[in-house]
């Protein structure tokens, strides 16, 4: 055993015999850095105590149910959740956690029974409409999975997964229009993660596809929809992140000047409209189009305008990107 691992133990054990002289919130920490460095039994260990000496710490009941989800002792974390949904303080994550353990054990049906009753309860909650359609995904009912990630963008249009597999879904399904507007509201929700450079290799394609069609949105019966196409319009030049930018900054431009923002007002234009104004637009696109159409270009145009990325960079990591309940234009 090395000599970290001794310390860890050496120290729970201290944390263990002395627990009702320290306070409960310095027990709880070292419980919580034991769980998020990996090591669960000496965590088990920290939380079996410190719930032992406060039955009610609610904030460590949900953590030690977590947990025992991660150590993959799922009838422990089913004891602890189910109790967790009853209480009178049950929250969104209470119903997502044991649905998680149902869906691990293949409790399929009582899984959709949960959700469904969480539903009730927060009929706002895109994190329990998430779930739902992962579950629908899980029992190959993709058309099920479409409805509730798009229930979940109308009632709770900051929570970014629900973007994320729609627009997978709606490009693989021929419905680029939607896997563009949906990809890139995920990626300004979601920036700097693993699927960023997913989303942004799928609006990619998306944009490949739709610019190509020739139909300028006649074919479409949503008036969002047919509103945008027909001010983007068409395409047959080969797609660069230069093109892309200059043909989203005419797109925004007009849409502003025809005043269609006052019919449909969404966030996501105004950002664009923000970025043109503030001289980044360039520079967003690139990060949005760049590294997905060619990576020794991007390389070779984000060197020629480091400052432009760095002003970019610093804005996009210093603002939080927030959507409005009620620009939702599905239906």
């Amino acid at each position: 055993m090395n000599m970290k691992k001794n310390i860890v133990i050496i120290v729970v054990f201290l944390f263990t015999i002395s627990l009702n002289a320290q306070p409960i919130s310095d027990v709880y920490k070292t419980a919580k850095s034991l769980m998020n460095d990996g090591d669960y039994e000496n965590a088990t260990l920290v939380f079996n105590r410190l719930l032992a000496n406060e039955p009610d710490n609610l904030a460590a009941k949900k953590d030690f149910a977590y947990l025992c989800f991660l150590k993959r002792d799922f009838a422990k974390s089913m004891e602890l959740s189910k109790k967790l949904i009853t209480d009178s303080t049950a929250d969104e994550q209470d119903f997502q956690l044991l649905g998680m353990n149902y869906k691990s054990i293949a409790m399929y049906k009582e899984c959709d029974k949960l959700y469904k009753t969480g539903l009730a309860k927060f009929p706002n909650s895109g994190v329990l409409y998430s779930e739902l359609a992962d579950l629908n995904i899980i029992e190959k009912n993709k058309g099920e999975a479409i409805k509730n990630w798009e229930k979940g963008i109308e009632v709770d249009p900051n929570y970014s997964s629900n973007y994320y597999n729609a627009a997978l879904y709606y490009n693989q399904n021929k419905q680029q229009f939607w896997a563009i507007i949906y990809g890139e509201i995920f990626v300004n929700l979601e920036s700097y993660t693993t699927r960023t450079a997913e989303m942004k290799a799928t609006i990619l394609d998306a944009y490949k596809k739709l610019l190509y069609l020739g139909d300028a949105g006649t074919s479409t019966k949503n008036e969002f929809e047919k509103n945008v196409l027909q001010t983007l319009g068409n395409s047959s030049e080969s797609l660069t992140a230069t093109y892309l930018t200059a043909i989203r900054t005419k797109f925004i431009l007009s849409w502003f000047y025809d005043k269609k923002n006052e019919k449909f007002p969404f966030r996501l234009f105004d950002q664009q409209r923000f970025l043109i104004r503030e001289g980044m637009s360039d520079a967003y696109n690139q990060w949005l189009f760049g590294i997905a159409i060619n990576p020794v270009e991007y390389k070779i145009w984000a060197d020629a305008h480091a400052a432009e990325v760095a002003t970019f960079k610093q804005f996009q990591e210093g603002r939080v990107f927030k959507l409005i309940t009620g620009q939702y234009y599905k239906n």
